[in-house]
């Protein structure tokens, strides 16, 4: 069973930092994180980022801020968030099992996580 964790969600001031992590506690075939997406109540999911091995895919609005890495040993997917907006705030979900890897659209995932809150004040 694909069981996806998010953490590290937080409230931060403008300018600050967050780092998300996901990790794949199923140990499922193709389960591995890949992506992420976040949503504010209301709005359609967005992309934010997406990894393949050495590539990596981010969407404008975040391109020099966010960074997105995993850890292969501890299945574990990260968003390194630096310079934070209030726009930034949102839900962020990882997700897996995508059917067309380094998409930032979340038609193509399979499995998402539970969502962390990201909150950014100005």
């Amino acid at each position: 069973q694909v069981q996806l964790v998010e953490s590290g969600g937080a409230a931060v001031q403008a300018g600050g930092s967050l780092r998300l992590s996901c990790a794949d506690s199923g140990y499922t075939a193709g389960s591995y994180p890949t992506a992420w997406f976040r949503q504010i109540p209301g709005k359609e999911r967005e992309g934010v980022a997406s990894i393949v091995g050495d590539s990596a895919r981010y969407a404008d609005s975040v391109k020099g801020r966010f960074t997105i890495s995993q850890d292969n040993a501890k299945n574990t997917l990260y968003l390194q968030m630096n310079n934070l907006k209030p726009e930034d705030t949102a839900i962020y979900y990882c997700a897996a099992g995508a059917s067309l890897p380094l998409s930032l659209d979340p038609r193509w995932y399979k499995y998402w996580g539970q969502g962390t809150q990201v909150t950014v004040s100005s």
